[in-house]
Formats: C-alpha cells, sequence, structure tokens
C-alpha cells in the first residue's frame, strides 16, 4: 500500500455522514459513516447526528491541486474530496470546526504525494476560514 494515503488529526467529534457526490466518489461517500463510526466506537449510533454535505461544490486549491468542497447540514462542517483529475482521487477530508481549532481527518486510496501537501494546507484552516468556506459553498448552491 505504499504511497497511499490516511491523515488523521484531532478527529473526535461523532459524526455519521451522508455524501451527495456521484461517480465512484460514491464508495467513499458510503464508508464514511462507517470509518466514522468506528473512530467513535464508544457512542451510541443513536447519539451520532446525521449530516448531509451536499451544499456545493465549489473548487479550491489545497496542497497545489483542485479539491470540490461541499458544506454539511450542520451549516459548519465541510467535505473536501479530490476532483477526479486531482492525482489524490479517491481521497477525502472532513473538517469540523471547534470553538478554538478544525477537527481534520482525511482518508481514501489517492497518492500520499498529493494528500500530504493538501493536509498540510487543510490544517491551517482557522474556524473562520472553515466558515468562510461553508459560505462560498452556500453561494454555489446545492444538488
Amino acid at each position: 500500500m505504499a504511497g497511499k494515503a490516511c491523515h488523521l488529526f484531532r478527529f473526535t467529534t461523532l459524526l455519521g455522514l451522508t455524501l451527495v457526490l456521484g461517480g465512484r466518489t460514491n464508495m467513499i461517500a458510503a464508508a464514511i459513516p462507517f470509518l466514522l463510526a468506528l473512530a467513535a466506537g464508544q457512542v451510541a449510533a443513536a447519539e451520532r447526528p446525521q449530516l448531509d454535505c451536499h451544499m456545493g461544490p465549489v473548487t479550491k486549491i489545497y496542497g497545489g491541486t483542485e479539491w470540490l468542497v461541499y458544506s454539511c447540514s450542520d451549516n459548519r462542517s465541510i467535505v473536501v474530496v479530490a476532483k477526479p483529475d486531482n492525482p489524490a482521487f479517491e481521497f477525502y477530508f472532513i473538517l469540523v470546526p471547534g470553538a478554538d481549532d478544525v477537527e481534520l481527518y482525511g482518508e481514501g486510496v489517492g497518492d500520499k504525494a498529493a494528500t500530504e501537501p493538501a493536509f498540510q494546507d487543510l490544517k491551517l484552516l482557522s474556524p473562520t476560514g472553515v466558515a468562510a468556506v461553508v459560505a462560498e459553498t452556500k453561494v454555489t448552491g446545492g444538488r
């Protein structure tokens, strides 16, 4: 599995996440609730909120490559998905802002050489920065 990537940066929020993204990305979207449930095994499924992350997308550049960004129904979280022509394709990040920081989680089978620079850029986002991206996705609209 050399060259494949998985990033975890202080992700503790317990989320069930549903993405409406289309294409092969649906495989990743279907896995997100399961992965988050595993990461948060101590909390019962009934206690985890269900989020729809379909507002947008807006195209952003992180780590020198293009990513599609969708905001979620909680009006504060975002999902960053590699575009099909991105070497990181089939990789996604979830960002959940807290009071003072942003919890960041990423997973997929994209090229680590493309995901690592994006991870480094995304972990610098503040809660205010994430809120600005959420506002951009609302201008773009959703499905």
